[in-house]
């Protein structure tokens, strides 16, 4: 499974920015498909999953800011980012669990500045 994200970039405090990520390979095998960040020197932590089923995880501090949908006959998830926050700066990284197995996305930077 690999998987490729896209859509991160700079952006001024209050704005919004829109992350795809699209998984190919043995693709159908992956039950939950999410989102995951990391600042400098922070540890990774989890932004937003969904399963194949849609059920949906958001973490406390984007909730109401930042929305996950996904789409499983194209394999991709994506998360619309609005309201964003300096805080909001990280590497976003693209994850996709199949219950057995975790796959990761080449991460994508966000950068929330003025």
């Amino acid at each position: 499974v690999q998987l490729q994200a896209s859509g991160g970039g700079l952006v001024q405090p209050g704005g919004s920015l829109r992350l795809s990520c699209t998984a190919s390979g043995i693709s159908d095998s992956i039950d939950v498909m999410g989102w995951y960040r990391q600042a400098p020197g922070e540890q990774r932590e989890l932004v937003a999953t969904k399963t194949r089923d849609g059920i949906t995880a958001v973490a406390v501090s984007v909730k109401g800011r930042f929305t996950i949908s996904r789409d499983n006959a194209k394999n991709t998830v994506y998360l619309q980012m609005n309201s964003l926050k300096p805080e909001d700066t990280a590497v976003y990284y693209c994850n996709g669990d199949t219950g057995n197995k975790d796959y990761w996305g080449q991460g994508t930077q966000v950068t929330v500045s003025s």
